[in-house]
């Protein structure tokens, strides 16, 4: 395996975590201003996450030796440590897997030029207005020599690019919708044709950074110091604590373990386990016919539908996202809605495991093996605890959790029961899961607190890790499938 070769130059974005930067005094700074003229950022908060304590994200300085092995190797491939990094750390198996595939398909020889591959980056970012991905990926796409006119808008991209936005919106907002027309247009495009491998590449690519742009909203993710939305030059008032106390993770202290103690939480660990147990024995018991299982998926489904955020008003994006892509105006939209029939996708018919891994594996060599592993972490990632309880085996919760957002996309499991999900996922939890999986800039830290609220921020990082390769996965089955059927 080797590198992709880019043309080399100094990186300009190389990052720490927060509190290993700008480790200054006010009596320093004042000083610093006098003699120099300098003008000192502050950070606009207080660690990598809105979300999290950052009291609570491991440190680079506090890690085990295996966690801080992977940190380098991160630094290494990129120059910089981010802040999802830093968060997916509280699951360092998952994060070395998830670092892997990403390094690989950004940095390892494939089918597309590096820059190709950054700007496609921008381009499902941006259709979800995650400002933090999209500018990581300008300054990437700069720093392997991208032609920075094509960062004026998508219209002054290639027309191979620009054909790409297509299918971008499609597998963004309704993958359903996606046939196999959509996919001869690009392969037959005369001059601007893609070939089979450079779209499989394409494709993974934009399910990749539509889940993850779904990670970072959900996980409340912070812009770096360094970047243009990271930072402060504005002084802080009086009532705040000095830069010193900022940069050394000394600020104000997260409140949320302080709300965790209303009475109408008290009891809601032990009442979920109750209810495993009970699905567990009925299991035991008795099974339900495949008409009935059926009928049970079509309900849930149709459930789905109705599953509306709190915060469900349109967000309009800005223009130095929505100049990265095109039809502003489309987003996600239930697939049975006004009345339209999508006929429900069967895994049975076409699954990750039988069909997708192979045509991946094919067409882009080791990247299938890397998903798969990839997926299978992020499924069976389990450290048999739920909240304080122990020794808990928590395979039926993650399932019903990964299997509701395939639901939500209309996939079914023949041998799954779907009257588990209501037994399991409260309503304050379905509406996170499906603003986040759906619209993932509309997540709230609201929304972010009020499921699981006795449970350890770690354990919200892994559901959110779930939901990730979950809907990368379905968003990939729809597009694998329509790839495999214009082949066939």
């Amino acid at each position: 395996m080797r590198h992709a070769i880019a043309p080399s130059e100094n990186v300009e974005n190389n990052s720490n975590a927060v509190t290993d930067l700008f480790k200054i005094c006010t009596h320093c700074e004042r000083l610093t201003k006098k003699d120099l003229g300098i003008r000192i950022p502050r950070p606009l908060g207080s660690g990598p996450s809105r979300f999290i304590p950052e009291k609570e994200i491991l440190q680079v300085s506090k890690v085990d030796a295996r966690t801080q092995a992977i940190f380098e190797d991160a630094f290494a491939a990129l120059h910089r440590l981010d802040n999802i990094s830093l968060v997916m750390s509280f699951h360092p198996q998952y994060l070395e897997s998830f670092l892997r595939t990403q390094h690989y398909l950004l940095q390892m020889d494939g089918p597309l030029p590096l820059h190709y591959r950054h700007y496609i980056g921008i381009m499902a970012t941006a259709r979800h207005q995650c400002s933090y991905l999209v500018n990581l990926h300008v300054n990437d796409f700069l720093q392997v020599g991208g032609n920075p006119k094509w960062l004026n808008g998508l219209n002054e991209a290639p027309q191979k690019l620009q054909q790409l936005g297509e299918i971008n919106k499609i597998l963004a907002h309704r993958p359903w919708l996606l046939t196999k027309e959509h996919i001869e247009r690009l392969l037959k495009a005369e001059e601007h044709s893609w070939s089979l491998a450079e779209l499989i590449h394409a494709v993974v690519l934009l399910t990749h950074y539509h889940s993850l742009s779904s990670f970072t909203f959900g996980c409340g993710i912070m812009p770096e110091i360094n970047c243009d939305s990271g930072h402060t030059f504005r002084p802080p008032s009086i009532s705040q604590y000095c830069v010193c106390d900022i940069a050394n993770g000394n600020g104000h202290a997260n409140h949320h373990d302080d709300l965790l103690g209303n009475q109408e939480m008290c009891g809601e660990v032990e009442e979920l386990m109750e209810r495993m147990k009970q699905l567990q024995e009925c299991r035991d018991d008795e099974e339900a016919s495949q008409e009935e299982m059926a009928t049970r998926f079509e309900r849930e489904k149709t459930e789905s539908m109705l599953v509306v955020t709190s915060e469900d008003e349109e967000c309009v994006p800005s223009r130095e996202i929505s100049r990265h892509f095109e039809d502003t105006s489309y987003g996600y939209q239930d697939f049975s809605r006004r009345g339209e029939q999508v006929p429900t996708f069967r895994a049975q018919d076409y699954s990750w495991e039988d069909h997708g891994f192979s045509l991946v594996n094919r067409l882009y060599p080791d990247v299938g093996q890397m998903l798969d592993e990839k997926f299978q972490m992020a499924y069976n990632l389990t450290y048999n605890t739920m909240a304080t309880h122990k020794d808990v085996d928590t395979s039926m919760l993650r399932r019903a959790i990964w299997n509701y957002i395939h639901c939500m996309f209309g996939i079914r499991y023949d041998d799954y029961d779907y009257g588990e999900i209501n037994q399991l996922l409260d309503r304050s939890f379905k509406i996170y899961i499906k603003t986040m999986v759906c619209s993932p800039e509309k997540t709230t830290k609201r929304m972010y607190e009020s499921f699981w609220r006795q449970f350890q921020h770690s354990e919200k990082v892994h559901v959110n890790l779930l939901l990730m390769e979950a809907r990368m996965q379905a968003e990939l089955l729809y597009a694998l499938r329509a790839i495999t059927r214009y082949m066939t």
